[in-house]
């Protein structure tokens, strides 16, 4: 038996009707008359009046400086799982990256900048870079750091954290500007002082530069303002929400460990606790050459 389109048509709108008037459904269905229970409230982040950033003023009234900035503020405020992560580390970081970056000499500031190169975790870039502090394996020997085939301090975070220091002094000495150093960690040294001569320019605020590098101090300088003040941009984080600080004992290890999982059996943790917390040891066994050692940490 057959029916006509018009026919057919008729009979799926009455039924429509029918089901979408059913009790059962329409109490499913939410009122949205009142607009303002749709959302939250969606506010853009307060722009600061004046900032200094390692202890040099930013040019807010500078070209294009306002606006950069601005845009770092609304993309951390608002990349919730993100910046939430980067508080939660930085409870259990920042008071083992400050005292190292001040013995140094080198503005605290910077620890914002382990925040923007790896979130505070032991991230492999494409590239090649490691650890908090991203050094690429031809250069981390440059700057102290062991990379063998046992042992890679590039995932050490204090002396990564040192290494890295030992970078930023090195490259303010050359360009007299704490800024200029930071923006040197992304593209270089050379490539930082070959723009400034291209372009006839003295500050990293005054340079055209790829996208990558001419949004690095600004989200440097963003993070840093939203995970020194997380309340005012909607961030509510207790002391039981982040992490804290690793409670560990050092072992002096002298000689060559054969085997790892038998060695942190007899300090009393295990191999999964051991590398968790010397991310440094990349094997199942610790070569020691003579004459040398190696402080290795575990729970306390």
């Amino acid at each position: 038996m057959s029916i006509s389109k018009t026919a057919a048509a008729v009979v799926f709108c009455a039924g429509a009707a029918a089901w979408m008037s059913s009790t059962s459904v329409a109490s499913k269905v939410p009122d949205f008359e009142d607009a303002s229970k749709r959302h939250a409230p969606v506010i853009a982040p307060a722009m600061p009046g004046e900032l200094t950033l390692f202890g040099e003023p930013v040019p807010l009234d500078g070209f294009g400086v306002r606006e950069a900035l601005d845009r770092e503020l609304v993309v951390n405020t608002y990349r919730h799982s993100s910046t939430i992560l980067y508080l939660k580390r930085a409870a259990r970081w920042f008071p083992v990256m400050e005292p190292i970056l001040e013995e140094e000499g080198i503005p605290t500031d910077f620890k914002y900048l382990a925040v923007i190169e790896s979130g505070l975790s032991q991230v492999v870039s494409p590239a090649g870079a490691s650890g908090f502090w991203q050094f690429m394996k031809r250069t981390a020997p440059e700057y102290g750091l062991e990379v063998s085939g046992t042992v890679d301090e590039r995932y050490h975070v204090e002396k990564a954290t040192r290494a890295a220091c030992a970078y930023l002094r090195e490259a303010h000495d050359r360009f007299g500007s704490w800024v200029l150093a930071a923006a040197s960690y992304n593209m270089g040294q050379s490539g930082v002082a070959k723009s400034l001569e291209n372009q006839h320019v003295d500050t990293y605020w005054d340079l055209h530069l790829n996208s990558e590098t001419g949004r690095y101090v600004y989200r440097l300088l963003a993070l840093r303002e939203v995970m020194e003040a997380p309340e005012a941009y909607g961030f509510h984080l207790g002391r039981g929400d982040v992490y804290q600080p690793l409670d560990c004992r050092e072992v002096d290890v002298q000689t060559t460990v054969p085997n790892l999982a038998e060695f942190a059996l007899e300090q009393g943790t295990t191999l999964r606790e051991l590398k968790a917390i010397n991310p440094w040891l990349r094997d199942d066994h610790l070569d020691v050459a003579s004459g040398s050692s190696y402080r290795i940490r575990v729970p306390a």
